[in-house]
């Protein structure tokens, strides 16, 4: 778990190669059904183009389950999979990047066409603007009745607390949203500010 840099905005992106133009578009996308929706969204917006072709990092950027990408017609590893490199390169995660192409009426062959996707996405990377993700991490917990004062007063006056969950029974189970950067520390100075009687732990 690490923090990675996410798209601020969207951009659009054009360039002209050998008669062809190639429209980039790049969009925040946290999720996988947000990241199809902006896929289809782009395809609804250039239906008369030879091609759209994606790729998406929907989630964190070393989470390989969410990436997915798209050639889209083009010949076999000329467009999604030089996508992807430039983007794995990046390090950005929640992302999706859709490339329109338009066609000339000259062929570029597949060295011209890897050369095309992956230099206009490149390009259009340079001009984004991105902002840094901070991923939470959980703590779960329990303890007695007559500690929760204490607890939850030291977690909110020494942490960056996102969100805070009690579960009441014959104890307090605890459910504790915070910056992973901090989770460790935090585990550990409850178990000293109790003398050892609540143990928190970061949940899988």
């Amino acid at each position: 778990m690490s923090e990675y840099r996410i798209p601020a905005a969207s951009i659009t992106y054009e360039e002209e190669i050998k008669k062809s133009t190639f429209i980039v578009h790049i969009a925040h996308t946290p999720t996988l059904e947000e990241a199809k929706a902006f896929i289809n969204s782009i395809c609804q917006k250039y239906p008369d183009a030879r091609h759209n072709c994606w790729i998406h990092v929907a989630g964190h950027p070393k989470g390989s389950h969410v990436y997915g990408f798209s050639d889209d017609g083009e010949p076999n590893g000329t467009a999604g999979k030089p996508m992807l490199n430039v983007l794995m390169g990046s390090g950005l995660g929640e992302v999706t990047a859709v490339i329109t192409r338009y066609f000339g009426g000259i062929k570029l062959g597949t060295g011209g066409l890897v050369r095309a996707y992956g230099g206009s996405l490149n390009n259009a990377l340079a001009q984004l603007e991105t902002s840094l993700k901070i991923p939470p991490a959980y703590l779960e917990g329990i303890s007695d009745y007559g500690q929760q004062g204490q607890i939850e007063q030291y977690l909110q006056s020494h942490f960056t607390i996102l969100a805070l969950e009690k579960n009441y029974s014959d104890k307090v189970a605890w459910l504790v949203e915070l910056d992973y950067r901090e989770a460790t520390t935090a585990c550990e100075e409850i178990y000293d500010l109790t003398h050892g009687t609540v143990e928190f732990k970061i949940k899988e």
